[in-house]
């Protein structure tokens, strides 16, 4: 079934297919924007808690069940901690320090991990062109994170070995996207056990409020100025993120997920980098290194084989021509087969007929 809705129930279906992944790029731009006025991860709270006050409202307002077991609320605080504290922290952090485009390139970048998180816990097949994906996706995140110095060095040919400072590594803004996405594919892997016990849009919204308050409380013991130099265009940046970034778009993704093929609309996700990389240059007026593209491009590729991996092995598998089919396999035509040589046997009893 493909990812689509008949005109007459739901119109502009396409541009709405597409929007989930606009108000995710999007919403990274905006972040970007606010960063100069506020602290990171006052801003991940806040970007968490209201939407999923609002994901919450939805799913009571639907006659969603809420989760009742302990086994429920353990794989949700689990779930909070990765896909809520851990992602938005890291992803908020690794902003402070790297554009928009970039971060969300970093970001989109953990189907790739689900891949290999897949293939280790479910023992779920990559294939060759997930594989080909993957090696492509570690070159170009190589060519996006890796710092400046490695990159000339090796473009150059240079034999020198770049000296390693692991911790300057970890301040990278790019190595704390990717970190960022690790935390999303962890929690990408826990939603299956999360839906076990639980309803997932309902799980959605405790998850995004558990995982916001330790944010809160963090940012309450280490950061300084949180809101007192927002003015009114940064509230509307952050009501932005918050309520159509989060909320919204995790809604009409749930929405589409449910009504049509998870894969295709999975196809989509690389267009969330590209949303990011186009506004973020218009507003934000972000310029990329050549090689940086090169990375951006790569990364891409990647994404889209790892998502249609099957798709594509489906697509390309050689067909066995008519010409080519066995006799053994082909079938006599009614017309040249006589009665008389087919084998019958005519039932002896009722128990015979009916087996």
């Amino acid at each position: 079934m493909e990812t689509k809705l008949a005109e007459s129930r739901l119109p502009f279906a396409s541009l709405l297919l597409i929007a989930p992944f606009f108000l995710w790029g999007t919403a990274m731009v905006a972040m970007k924007g606010v960063i100069p006025q506020t602290t990171p991860l006052f801003m991940a709270g806040v970007r968490l808690v209201p939407a999923g006050v609002l994901v919450l409202l939805f799913a009571m307002l639907t006659g969603r069940p809420q989760p009742r077991t302990w086994s429920a609320w353990l794989w949700i605080g689990l779930f909070a901690i990765v896909d809520g504290a851990l992602f938005q922290g890291f992803l908020a952090e690794g902003l402070v320090r790297t554009s928009a485009g970039l971060g969300s390139v970093m970001i989109d970048s953990q189907p790739l991990a689900v891949a290999l998180l897949s293939l280790w816990l479910f023992q779920e097949r990559i294939g060759l062109w997930g594989w080909l994906g993957l090696g492509i996706g570690v070159l170009g995140i190589g060519l996006i994170g890796l710092p400046d110095g490695w990159i000339i060095n090796l473009l150059q040919g240079s034999a020198q070995a770049p000296s390693i400072d692991i911790q300057q590594l970890f301040q990278n803004g790019e190595w704390l996207m990717l970190l960022a996405a690790l935390s999303m594919a962890v929690g990408t892997i826990l939603i299956r056990f999360v839906c076990r016990y639980a309803d997932p849009v309902s799980a959605t919204g405790w998850h995004m409020i558990l995982g916001g308050l330790p944010l809160f409380a963090l940012s309450a013991a280490t950061e300084t100025q949180q809101w007192q130099r927002l003015d009114f265009s940064s509230w509307i940046a952050l009501s932005y993120s918050t309520i159509l970034g989060s909320a919204l778009a995790y809604g009409l993704f749930f929405y589409f997920a449910k009504s049509g093929s998870l894969t295709s609309l999975s196809s989509l996700t690389f267009l969330t980098p590209v949303f990011a990389l186009l506004f973020g240059n218009l507003f934000l007026s972000e310029m990329l290194e050549p090689y940086q593209w090169m990375g951006v491009c790569l990364t891409l590729i990647s994404i889209y084989l790892v998502n249609q991996r099957d798709t594509l092995a489906k697509l390309l598998q050689p067909k066995i021509s008519e010409s080519e089919t066995p006799a053994s396999v082909k079938l006599l035509e009614p017309s040249k087969v006589e009665l008389a040589e087919l084998p019958i046997k005519i039932p002896e009893s009722e128990s015979e007929i009916w087996g």
